[in-house]
């Protein structure tokens, strides 16, 4: 029995390791944003900071550790079993919900995963275990911190609305005393505003984020406990670091011309990562630690029945080893390094607290509407009893200078003074949740902080608010899905455990196993597709041969694609494959959203070419018929599916033969013309023309023949329409496919004679 509950302990930290590596991985990237975002010194500096922090961060969590072991449940009231069979459901939990959320592209937090499974977890237990003694549901708050889970909930909730408001007011005042133009003011104000900003940094996150760590049990000169002094002394601490920070940072712009904003950036994403690390740790490892603690408690005791060893021993004080500690920061700091999900500079807070125009990542919603107008009505009338010259001086204050190259992807999101205050507040917020023993979500405080100073910074015009609106509701409603699911699936995961007992252990975790297998795999292949599209897609350093090349490549997939959907979706349909002709569905659906996408990128696209009207102008041509190709084979295969899902009558044999001989013909269309693109033999497109006419006149017989059928009543009304539909966009995508091979003839022709 001792060795079987040894292998349970194994796997639980197998599965804090992953666990590691995929959260730190979707995390990490929140604690960069900001200077990221604002280009404030090289990745590998950056990375650098992070690195420390995170290592010196990860010591500060032991404290953290009391979540996992007595935060949202009574231990005393379990058995080492049931303990085991919580932490264990915990963990499979979190291993299969990061993996649905990775796959689906949905945001989640770390955070509210693991504390609401363990309330899933716990829950589940308790009732199988009331059940079992024969007692009533109304005994479940014996079992549950009810009191301290909800302080948890209500902490993790408050902090959105927090952050959101703190982040606002705080970049509000400060763009308002720095503005835009804040170059000469931080000549004056600089070392006062980085004093500040590091004096904030340091208060928070050494002197109320030392109690609970590993150096706060450690002795001053003095004998007194360092925790203690630091609280004895912190007035002191406070001015004499201020004073300190003022001088030296005044002394490095004096003498080195050093940027005190890029250094409040870089110290602020070592606060920020600290605070992380410090916070979130628990998330990863507090579960796997605490079930060691419970086995080690379980074998000092005899190793006697699992079933009857009570767990009192975590309700009290158990120190974590520093060392452990430490290995858990060095693989969070490699997993920084070298993961490329981590190393991800695009990301949702960043798009949707850019100060320029862009592609936006959302569509607009109701909800988001109905608040901007609200907010644009409430503005006008704001203003409308506001004297005129106040409101000039304010608007002067807001104002940005004018916006350089929006396109360039080397160009900052926003400027070092909103990155600084996200860094600053995010990291203060965090280590105040840290303080009181509160496992805020990184994700929500460093999301809403960023919303909330983008918002002041008035980067959500009325071009972009209700997108932005829109995507912070998506995030939010992300953050509520994950509490849900964690909650639900933890708790049924323990109750087959404790029903099915150790074989229902091992089909979870071999069904973990396979998550994770399954989104390492998913993630290589989305990010193959994302290197392609890279590789495609049109930059400013492309030389006008490569710009041809690129424009070959692209239009040549369109073709291939279009064919390949054609083909698949009338061959699968004839033959009643409902599965083939879904994955000719999913094809569809990756060409729609690359021309989609092509299609919102136009504009970033053309300022990339070389400046000519011409030019640029048929190269929106071209993306414009890409579009309407995806367009048609979207209404031509979605029919064909759905009649074929809804188990409808096919088509009778005339109409098969006459489907058949259309898809050859097609396929012949195709090939005819993807030769042409690749081969520059555009005077080939005549014949192709032709071709497309003749296919054009095989059309129309269709259609007097389907008439035919109408008529002798062959067929009846769905078949009908489902035929003549077919017929249409058939028709509709020859056309597109003429027009954009002319289009990417012109633009070919006129690219090259700029060239010559």
């Amino acid at each position: 029995m001792e060795n079987f509950y040894l292998i349970i302990v194994v796997i639980l930290f197998a599965l804090a390791i992953s666990d590691l590596v995929v959260g730190v991985s979707n995390d990490a990237v929140n604690f960069l944003n900001s200077a990221f975002g604002s280009k404030a010194a090289p990745k590998w500096l950056i990375f650098l900071m992070a690195g420390i922090g995170v290592l010196i961060g990860s010591t500060f969590s032991s404290g953290m550790m009391e979540v996992a072991r007595k935060g949202i449940f009574h231990p005393d009231m379990f058995v080492f079993s049931e303990i085991m069979v919580i932490f264990l459901a915990v963990m499979i939990t979190d291993v299969i919900l990061l993996d649905l959320f990775n796959t689906f592209g949905l945001p989640t937090s770390t955070t509210v995963s693991i504390v609401f499974e363990l309330l899933g977890s716990a829950v589940a237990v308790s009732i199988v275990k009331i059940k079992m003694m024969g007692g009533t549901i109304l005994e479940l708050s014996e079992y549950i911190n009810s009191e301290k889970a909800l302080a948890i909930i209500t902490g993790i909730l408050l902090s959105v609305f927090i952050a959101f408001t703190v982040g606002a007011i705080i970049q509000y005042i400060t763009r308002f005393i720095f503005t835009f133009n804040y170059r000469k003011r931080m000549k004056y104000f600089g070392s006062i505003f980085g004093g500040l900003a590091i004096s904030a940094i340091v208060y928070f996150i050494l002197i109320k984020g030392i109690n609970g760590s590993a150096f706060a049990e450690m002795t001053v000169p003095s004998g007194e406990r360092f925790g203690d002094w630091v609280a004895t002394h912190t007035g002191l601490i406070l001015l004499y670091n201020f004073i300190f920070w003022v001088i030296i940072l005044q002394i490095l712009s004096w003498l080195f011309k050093i940027k005190i904003l890029r250094l409040i950036v870089l110290v602020g994403t070592f606060a920020l990562a600290m605070a992380f690390a410090g916070n979130d740790l628990v998330n990863f490892i507090g579960v796997p630690l605490a079930g060691f603690n419970s086995f080690k408690a379980w074998v000092a005791g005899g190793a006697g029945s699992p079933d009857e060893f009570t767990m009192e021993m975590l309700a009290g004080k158990v120190d974590t080893p520093t060392f452990m500690l430490g290995i858990a920061g060095l693989i969070m700091i490699v997993t920084l390094i070298l993961s490329k999900k981590a190393q991800s500079v695009v990301t949702t807070s960043v798009d949707l607290s850019r100060q320029s125009e862009g592609t936006e990542r959302f569509n607009s919603s109701l909800a988001a509407r109905v608040i901007v107008r609200g907010t644009t009505k409430f503005n006008r009338g704001i203003r409308s009893i506001m004297p005129s010259s106040m409101i000039d001086s304010i608007q002067a204050r807001f104002t940005p200078p004018p916006a350089g190259d929006a396109t360039n992807p080397d160009a900052p999101a926003f400027d070092k003074i909103r990155a600084a205050v996200n860094l600053v507040v995010a990291s203060v917020l965090i280590a105040i949740g840290t303080s009181l023993k509160l496992p805020l979500s990184t994700t929500y405080v460093t999301f809403m902080v960023a919303m909330g100073t983008s918002l002041s910074d008035r980067a959500w015009d009325r071009e972009s608010a209700v997108y932005r609106v829109s995507g912070v509701f998506s995030v939010i409603g992300g953050w509520f899905l994950t509490a849900i699911l964690a909650f639900t699936v933890s708790a049924v995961i323990a109750s087959l455990i404790s029903v099915g007992g150790k074989f229902m252990i091992f089909v979870f975790v071999a069904i973990a196993i396979f998550m994770v297998i399954r989104t390492h795999l998913l993630f290589k292949k989305r990010s193959q597709e994302s290197l392609e599209d890279e590789e495609e897609a049109i930059t400013e350093k492309d030389a006008t041969d490569k710009v041809m090349e690129k424009c070959i490549k692209q239009v040549s997939k369109s073709i291939v694609q279009a064919s390949t959907v054609y083909d698949d979706s009338i061959k699968h349909f004839l033959k009643e494959n409902r599965s083939k002709l879904k994955d000719a569905l999913e094809v569809k659906d990756s060409l729609n959203k690359k021309a989609k996408k092509k299609k919102n990128k136009v504009l970033n696209t053309l300022s990339k070419i070389e400046e000519n009207v011409d030019s640029g102008h048929f190269y929106v041509q071209v993306v414009d018929y890409q579009r309407e190709l995806a367009h048609s084979l979207n209404f031509l295969t979605e029919p064909l599916f759905e009649h074929l899902d809804n188990q409808h009558k096919p088509f009778i044999k005339a109409q098969t033969e006459e489907m058949q001989a259309l898809k050859e013909k097609v396929d012949h269309f195709f090939n005819f013309a993807l030769n042409i693109i690749k081969e520059n033999e555009f005077n080939e497109i005549e014949k192709l023309i032709e071709l497309r006419d003749k296919i054009l006149q095989d059309l129309e017989k269709m259609e007097i023949a389907q008439i035919k059928r109408i008529k002798a009543k062959e067929v009846n009304t769905r078949n009908s329409m489902l035929y003549f539909n077919t017929i249409t966009e058939t028709k509709n995508m020859l056309l597109h496919a003429i027009n954009l091979l002319k289009s990417h003839r012109d633009f070919i022709t006129v690219t090259m004679k700029e060239r010559d």
